[in-house]
């Protein structure tokens, strides 16, 4: 999580969308960055405006607005599956080797998640305390130049990305089935999909 408190702006960082990149070349312009522990660097909407407003804000002035960064949801699901399947971490309770990708899903639609599976929900992660978008700036992984582009109007500098975190190569598709049962059983991730489509972002 960055904040820009100039330019009246805080960056969150929703996992698996390419926000470590984005925190790398930001961080020489923000006036605070919280990159560690995990959980505090992917700071949710709802513990941003209940922890944290109040510390960054000041009374009378403008309020920060957030900005946060979201995948289509098969693909935020199979970059998550990919990334946890990689060697560094074969055999730990977080590996998904010689899991199935639909199995990787089933398993992260249940109401507690194996560790394999336990990565959140997108919606969740954006939605305020009425659960509604919470986020001011809501921008789409597979259109990252807009994102780039607005930031730098804010922050009044040129930005070079680079690449971190990247989930190993790998084909992967989701049956129709359980296709069909994600959408059934996590409307939320695709309405919040079709949100940001609907923004043209």
């Amino acid at each position: 999580m960055l904040v820009f408190w100039k330019a009246r702006l805080v960056l969150l960082a929703v996992p698996k969308t390419g926000t470590t990149a984005l925190e790398q070349a930001l961080l020489p312009h923000a006036d605070t960055a919280i990159l560690n522990p995990p959980q505090q660097k992917h700071c949710t909407v709802k513990r941003y405006r209940n922890q944290l407003q109040k510390f960054f804000e000041q009374r009378g002035q403008r309020r920060l607005e957030l900005m946060a960064i979201v995948r289509e949801p098969v693909d935020w699901l199979s970059s998550w599956y990919r990334y946890r399947a990689r060697e560094a971490i074969a055999g730990g309770d977080n590996s998904t080797q010689g899991i199935s990708f639909d199995d990787f899903v089933a398993a992260w639609l249940q109401d507690d998640p194996p560790a394999f599976a336990k990565v959140g929900r997108q919606s969740r992660f954006v939605a305020d305390d009425a659960n509604d978008i919470g986020v001011e700036h809501l921008f789409s992984h597979a259109k990252l130049d807009q994102a780039v582009e607005f930031l730098e109007g804010r922050v009044k500098a040129r930005l070079e990305l680079g690449r971190t975190n990247v989930s190993p190569t790998q084909t992967i598709e989701l049956s129709a089935s359980m296709l069909d049962r994600l959408h059934n059983e996590a409307p939320e991730e695709f309405a919040l999909w079709d949100h940001v489509h609907a923004l043209g972002r």
